[in-house]
């Protein structure tokens, strides 16, 4: 009975890891060859060089929210055909429905309804463009906090058809590689003017208009045979960027951080079934069935984590750069810390809580840094003031991993307060090992927090020439460490306990998610990397819900369910409880 059981979860797993195996294949099957060599080209957009792949991925995300495009009756069709539309065949391109409007006034301004959904074509959109320009000329006029729902979604159509324009005429990306040292990347446009005009002809053009032509005429043979002698010439001249642009292609096929968000929800269910089991079990069916499923929900959460740090070591690889560089990274490496933290805490302690809590907070993080990623290119170029690889590898770096500890305990203590409140689980064994759990990771917490904003400080004293202003930022990351030596301060002089020691870990999300995002909504200060105001509404929905779980570990012990029945002394060894 033990072995079916082993090899029904195992099969289960596989299955999951499979399935998500091929989906690169899946996604790649409308592309032929000779367009994946296209997509793999190296060309210059927004500071950095990437593949066409990639540009034709995060434009049609800024435009339409999705990676992938429904040209008529077809199935999805993938970003980089769309691209080569835009740039070959307008007229086909122009009636694809890409723009996404939802907004009713907007909508109105169009000529357009709710009822007409919610994505739209060029064609659909181009007529009203002299009055979305002027709204948006007078909506630019108006501060960015104070601007409305309406004025946001303006500016930002007309951004997106300034986009879609600039790519129809290959104004963006920068296709024409640079031939010696110390030239630069230059629009295909500006340099095939050149050519025409009886200037010297950049090697580039020729391939690159036989492309364009090849594909506008439908000429398949030609058209590959053209972008294989254009790759030719790009490697010749810039090797590495041509290596580092095809690992990007190969990067965005396999998606690993899609693939651990489902993983890591599978993981966090398993898990969440063997530690009800192991808490309810009456009898050996259900102990060996909390063991396995168990065990299975760790190697399965132990791959995906492999799986997150592939994705994270793959993108310092492309950006050159520490892992954390802006709020999507950050998100990345908040949840990759939590989880690795997690994990170890269970293969200390094997209650399931550390698998439970490494599924749940690594699905969340990664679903955050999804949600971040409609602004564009997740890679971007750093700005001047974070330029550093040293400051970016110990300032930041240390300060993120504090974010990842005060998270992790506070996440840890809403498992102790729902379980003690609401359930008879949490056991006195339980209860204590919880509670070294969460104390441990508060120090661990405070250490780094301290050490990253002093590191910060320094760094500032470089950069600005002063160690500490009261910006926004550095106030935030000294409310963290302020919050992690509160919790142990109150701890170590008794003046709170166990549960006490939970419900100031959970303050600890609130004082962290401020830090971490607060201090960009505000939208001042020298830390302003990534403001983002359509992110407040979430922000104020989990602190009102970090403050009502507050609450609910407040709640005198006799309302513990765990705590206040059958064994009347129970509730006076969790209040002294010491970690």
């Amino acid at each position: 009975m033990n072995e079916s059981r082993r090899q029904i979860v195992w099969l289960v797993v596989f299955m999951a890891a499979v399935s998500l195996g091929i989906s690169p294949a899946r996604a790649a099957a409308n592309q032929t060859e000779d367009l994946q060599a296209f997509g793999r080209l190296p060309v210059s957009a927004e500071g950095r060089v990437k593949p066409f792949d990639t540009v034709a991925r995060t434009s049609l995300m800024i435009l339409s929210g999705r990676q992938t495009f429904s040209a008529g009756q077809e199935n999805r069709q993938p970003a980089v055909r769309w691209l080569l539309d835009v740039i070959a065949r307008p007229k086909e391109a122009n009636a694809y429905k890409v723009f996404r409007v939802d907004h009713s006034g907007v909508l109105a301004l169009i000529g357009r309804t709710n009822e007409d959904g919610k994505r739209f074509s060029f064609d659909e959109i181009w007529p009203y463009q002299a009055v979305i320009s002027e709204q948006a000329r007078l909506a630019s006029q108006v501060k960015p906090k104070q601007r409305n729902a309406f004025q946001r979604q303006l500016i930002r159509l007309f951004r997106n058809l300034k986009l879609y324009v600039k790519l129809s005429a290959m104004e963006t990306p920068y296709a024409v590689p640079p031939l010696a040292e110390g030239q630069q990347w230059r629009p295909f446009s500006e340099v095939y003017q050149e050519a025409r005009q009886g200037g010297d002809p950049h090697p580039a053009v020729e391939p690159i208009a036989m492309i364009l032509k090849a594909y506008h005429d439908g000429k398949p043979h030609l058209f590959g045979d053209s972008v294989r002698r254009y790759s030719r010439i790009v490697a010749e001249q810039l090797p590495q960027e041509t290596r580092r642009a095809g690992f990007e292609v190969l990067f965005n096929r396999f998606a690993p951080f899609y693939k651990a968000t489902v993983l890591y929800a599978v993981g966090a269910l398993m898990a969440c079934v063997a530690f009800l089991l192991r808490c309810t079990q009456r009898d050996g069916a259900a102990a060996g069935w909390s063991r396995v499923l168990g065990n299975a929900a760790v190697w399965l959460l132990g791959v995906t984590f492999l799986l997150h740090t592939a994705g994270l070591a793959s993108r310092v690889y492309l950006q050159g750069r520490p892992p954390v560089t802006n709020l999507y990274s950050s998100a990345i490496f908040v949840g990759w810390g939590c989880v690795l933290m997690a994990l170890l805490m269970e293969r200390v302690h094997r209650l399931g809580i550390g698998s439970v809590t490494a599924g749940v907070v690594g699905f969340t993080t990664l679903i955050v840094a999804h949600n971040l990623v409609g602004d564009g290119d997740t890679m971007e170029m750093m700005q001047a003031v974070l330029d550093s690889n040293f400051w970016l590898a110990t300032h930041v770096v240390a300060v993120t991993a504090g974010y990842s500890a005060t998270f992790l305990a506070g996440f840890l203590a809403i498992a102790y307060i729902l379980l003690g409140v609401f359930t008879r689980l949490l056991k006195p064994d339980m209860s204590k090992a919880i509670g070294q759990m969460v104390y441990g990771t508060v120090c661990f917490a405070a250490l780094l927090s301290f050490v990253g904003t002093v590191l910060g400080g320094i760094w500032a004293d470089q950069s600005w020439g002063r160690f500490w202003g009261w910006d926004p930022k550095e106030n935030g990351a000294v409310l963290v460490v302020m919050m992690n030596v509160l919790i142990l301060h109150a701890r170590w002089g008794g003046m709170i306990k166990l549960r006490g020691l939970m419900v100031l870990a959970v303050g600890g999300n609130i004082v962290t998610s401020w830090s971490w995002f607060g201090t960009n909504m505000l939208g001042v200060g020298l830390h302003s990397y990534g403001f983002m105001d359509s992110a407040l509404f979430w922000l104020l929905l989990f602190v009102v819900s970090q403050l009502a779980i507050m609450g609910v570990g407040a709640m005198p012990i006799r309302s513990w369910r765990s705590f206040s029945e059958t064994d009347p002394t129970r509730s006076g060894r969790v209040e002294s409880g010491s970690p």
